[in-house]
């Protein structure tokens, strides 16, 4: 595809035009997981055009002895967190068990302190027997996702579909062996960056990731997700 630049409005419009996309998901028991804090916004059109739980995503780097920024590993938060290693990199450093599940442990409660910043402490809604659609307004080199995506293939979802509104040909392709399906409405070859396929691309901040959620657990189809609301039809993830 050509090079094109603000392709999207904003992050809403995209979420809107994203969702239309996504409509054959409407009968698979769709629970919209959406990566803080740009994702949020977008998922919660998805969520709300697919009449579905919008949740959060969170995910946090498990950082390599006085390297940070170099990924061992990976906690993904959920209602059975995931914990995802690279282990040619764990082995490389020497790293034990019990040093991984020491460092897991650390973002295990920095997720815990940004999932009651967001949502006041609700639990992640159950995946069990449902299709997760994994949300963001857009990737780049895709680790993030990466990490996700392998541990939600570990959970109980029946499926796993990510959708995105822009990404690099590359990374779709590549992410597409890691899930169930993936949805992508732009793949701008040259990539460069998301932001520049938006013309508002304002930082999403933690107030408004706040009220967006609030919302979708408000409005009438997550009331039904409660107690006493109709339960999904759980089957085996295939």
């Amino acid at each position: 595809m050509a090079f094109r630049a603000q392709i999207f409005a904003d992050r809403r419009e995209a979420g809107r035009r994203l969702a239309s996309a996504l409509e054959h998901l409407k009968d698979q028991a769709p629970v919209v997981l959406a990566l803080p804090r740009g994702g949020v916004p977008v998922g919660f059109e998805v969520a709300k055009a697919l009449k579905a739980p919008l949740d959060v995503l969170l995910v946090r780097k498990i950082g390599a002895p006085g390297h940070e920024e170099l990924g061992v590993g990976a906690v993904v938060d959920g209602a059975e967190p995931q914990i995802v290693v690279n282990q040619e990199i764990a082995r490389h450093l020497g790293l034990t068990r019990e040093w991984i599940e020491q460092g897991a442990k650390r973002q295990l409660e920095e997720i815990e302190r940004r999932r009651k910043l967001y949502l006041g402490g609700v639990p992640p809604v159950s995946l069990e027997g449902r299709t997760a659609v994994v949300v963001d307004d857009g990737i780049a080199t895709g680790g993030t996702v990466h990490a996700a995506l392998k541990a939600l293939s570990r959970s109980s979802a029946r499926r796993v579909v990510l959708a995105v509104p822009v990404a690099p040909p590359e990374t779709i392709a590549q992410l597409k062996g890691e899930t169930d399906e993936v949805v992508c409405l732009e793949t701008p070859d040259p990539f460069m960056a998301v932001g520049i396929f938006y013309a508002d691309f304002a930082q999403t901040d933690d107030e408004e990731v706040v009220r967006l959620l609030k919302e979708a657990r408000d409005s009438p189809s997550a009331a039904a997700e409660r107690p006493g609301g109709p339960e999904p039809r759980p089957s085996p993830r295939g």
